[in-house]
């Protein structure tokens, strides 16, 4: 896709929506799951057009103990969600050395550039590849939910890595309709655990500066 065209990704999932409707079929669909509070809202969205599985992959969260616990997290949403249906989860084992990789020589900048354009990708194209080897229709992640993700750079990435694997990516920005509102609704009632970083030991420094700063 052009890059210098603003596109409207609501839109392009509206249509793929619709032509789902008119049929008998629920495709199959892979998530990449960042956590359990972006996954509620998503996953109310989609469960009535898709067989859903949810992949928590990110080895970019720090740490451990905080990757385990957003992981519980996700598996607690899913067995007490209601009105949900054709719903998985697929928990991967921490490992924190991909992300190590990609971030190596970006340490210094500041969240939300290249460091974290490169970690949308890690996590993004691990998605690709499970949807591929394991005959996924679609494949997406839930990252566009949250004001502080590109959605523009995540779905840029999606649509290049399902031309490089042969997987069709569903196009979202799951912060329109209200969905990280609906989110911060759905959280509350299920009492999720909301982190106040992204995951990642570099947005953990950034937090607690933050938290430093209101405290003086």
């Amino acid at each position: 896709m052009n890059a210098d065209i603003k596109i409207n990704y609501q839109k392009l999932l509206d249509k793929i929506l619709e032509d789902i409707k008119n049929t008998e079929i629920h495709p199959s669909l892979l998530i990449h799951a960042c956590c359990a509070p972006c996954s509620s809202y998503v996953i109310e969205y989609l469960s009535d057009y898709f067989n859903i599985t949810l992949l928590y992959y990110n080895p970019n969260i720090f740490p451990a103990e905080e990757y385990d616990f957003r992981a519980n997290e996700l598996r607690r949403l899913v067995a007490e969600m209601k009105n949900i249906k054709n719903v998985k989860t697929v928990i991967e084992s921490y490992d924190p050395r991909d992300f190590d990789g990609i971030s190596r020589g970006l340490e210094e900048l500041p969240e939300g550039g290249e460091r974290c354009h490169k970690c949308y990708r890690l996590r993004l194209e691990h998605a690709a590849q499970y949807a591929r080897s394991h005959n996924y229709d679609y494949f997406c992640t839930t990252l566009s939910i949250s004001p502080h993700k590109n959605s523009t750079v995540l779905n840029r990435i999606g649509f290049e890595l399902a031309e490089s694997y042969g997987v069709s990516y569903l196009p979202s920005d799951f912060k329109k309709r209200n969905g990280y509102r609906r989110s911060c609704e759905l959280s509350e009632q299920y009492n999720l655990y909301r982190q106040d970083y992204c995951g990642c030991r570099f947005s953990a420094l950034e937090a607690e500066k933050r938290r430093s700063t209101r405290n003086i």
